[in-house]
C-alpha cells in the first residue's frame, strides 16, 4: 500500500502573516519533519489561491481578510515546505477543498492502493474539507490526519474539527 501526504496550504498568511497563528507558526517543524518521512513522489501540496477580487467573492464577504492572493508574499508556501515538493504536486485551490487533488489521488489510487496521511492549515477549514472530499471519493481509503501537525483557527474550532473527522471515519492521532 503507498503512502501518501497532503500538505494543506502552509503559507505565508496561514502561518505569520494576515490570518497568522502562534499554533500555526509552532506546527511548521513537525510538518517539514513529517514532509521528510515520505518520498517527494508521494507529497501533495495544497496552495489556497485568490485573485484580486478576493472580497467580491462569497468566501471574501464571509471572512473579509485578504489572504493568499496568487503572487503575492502571502500567497507563498514556506520555503523549506515547497523545496520538499515536485513542482507538479504543488495544487493551487480557489476554495476549501481541492477537487483537483481528490481526482487525482482517486486515480493514483485505481492503480495502487493508497493509504493517505493530511497536515496543515487550517484544521476545521481547509484540511477537515479536503479530508472529507477524499473520504466520499475514496470510503475504503484509510485517512489519517495527525493533529500535532495541524493548528485550526483556534484551538477550539481544532479540536471540533478532529471531532468530525473522526466521526466520519478519518482516523485522527
Amino acid at each position: 500500500m503507498r503512502k501518501i501526504l497532503v500538505v494543506v496550504d502552509m503559507q505565508k498568511d496561514f502561518i505569520d502573516g494576515s490570518l497568522g497563528t502562534k499554533e500555526a507558526q509552532a506546527i511548521v517543524n513537525p510538518v517539514i519533519e513529517k514532509m521528510k518521512s515520505y518520498g517527494k513522489s508521494d507529497i501533495y501540496v495544497t496552495r489556497d489561491t485568490h485573485g484580486e477580487n478576493y472580497l467580491e467573492t462569497a468566501e471574501g464577504k464571509n471572512l473579509p481578510v485578504v489572504h493568499c492572493v496568487k503572487g503575492t508574499e502571502g500567497w507563498q508556501l514556506h520555503p523549506e515546505i515547497e523545496a520538499l515538493a515536485e513542482p507538479s504536486h504543488i495544487l493551487d485551490k480557489p476554495t476549501f477543498g481541492s477537487l483537483q487533488l481528490m481526482e487525482l489521488l482517486r486515480q493514483e489510487n485505481e492503480k495502487e492502493s493508497l493509504e493517505l496521511e493530511l497536515v496543515g492549515l487550517c484544521t476545521d477549514i481547509c484540511v477537515v474539507s479536503n479530508a472529507l472530499l477524499l473520504k466520499a471519493a475514496m470510503p475504503e481509503v484509510p485517512i489519517r490526519v495527525d493533529a500535532s501537525c495541524c493548528a485550526g483557527v483556534t484551538p477550539e474550532s481544532h479540536k471540533a474539527a478532529l471531532l468530525t473527522m473522526s466521526m466520519c471515519q478519518i482516523e485522527t492521532e
